[in-house]
């Protein structure tokens, strides 16, 4: 009897265009939200997904069949899809949205990226993706993505083992306590913390290699998914400016300092 061929590993990684983590933040005039016409990179935790995607194929070679990046996003957002093309990503999906459309929220790019799953021929065994986006901060798309498709997940991971031939992955999470390990079975959903690795920086080479890797564009109407937001933002505000300290010179100025700022003792 001939041995079952070992199912070769096929890597999705969801990738996010994000003010650069550089930029100062500030309002925009209406304060329905932040000013956009700034500097945009990748998601850091998204490079270091991406990164890791990377290093699973020079670990386990011949055995990672393809690396797909899949991002959401206006025209300019497949800026983002080549960087990631020239850290090593073999192909991207472009979903693309119109400049003036408001963000979509994290269980709208979850059913996206479900839809995205379900269409791929050869299936994907494995989604690497940034636990948090630094825009808006949720930390929900991978733990929503998990839930539909039925998969098992693993958060804030800082080390990541797959051994292709039992279809599982070891999993090193960061927990408020410490480290945790898991032993998973794939399909799996993993979302990177920062100490999973250092992402490299894209050699000239690659860069003039990655634009000539295919980008498929695709709009949120082919997949079947509605990406308007639930939720309306209100408002959105600075905090407030801190006001510089003081000096005193005892503890009864001290006392006085705090009765006029409006601190009085609590009575026991």
């Amino acid at each position: 009897m001939r041995p079952s061929a070992v199912r070769l590993l096929n890597i999705l990684v969801p990738v996010k265009r994000t003010v650069d983590y550089a930029v100062k933040i500030r309002v925009n005039p209406d304060q329905k939200g932040v000013d956009l016409n700034v500097k945009h990179s990748m998601n850091p935790f998204d490079e270091i997904a991406v990164e890791e995607a990377v290093r699973l194929r020079e670990k386990l070679k011949d055995e990672v069949k393809s690396i797909k990046v899949v991002t959401i996003g206006p025209p300019k957002a497949a800026e983002t899809l080549r960087t990631a093309l020239a850290i090593g990503a073999d192909s991207g999906i472009h979903i693309e949205i119109p400049e003036s459309a408001p963000a979509p929220e994290p269980l709208g790019v979850a059913k996206a990226l479900r839809a995205i799953i379900e269409r791929e021929k050869d299936g994907v065994d494995l989604v690497i993706m940034g636990k948090q986006a630094i825009d808006d901060d949720a930390g929900q798309t991978g733990q929503m993505l998990a839930g539909l498709m039925d998969w098992a997940q693993a958060t804030f991971a800082s080390k990541l083992v797959v051994d292709p031939k039992s279809k599982e992955a070891e999993v090193t999470r960061e927990v408020d306590g410490g480290l945790q390990e898991l032993k998973c079975r794939l399909p799996l959903v993993v979302t990177t913390d920062l100490r999973l690795n250092e992402p490299r920086y894209a050699s000239l080479p690659n860069i003039m290699k990655a634009k000539k890797k295919p980008i498929q564009k695709i709009t949120p109407a082919d997949l079947g998914v509605d990406l308007k937001p639930i939720l309306e933002t209100i408002k959105v505000t600075e905090p407030p400016k801190r006001v510089g300290g003081g000096k005193v010179e005892n503890v009864d100025q001290l006392i006085a300092k705090l009765k006029e700022a409006g601190i009085t003792p609590v009575k026991s």
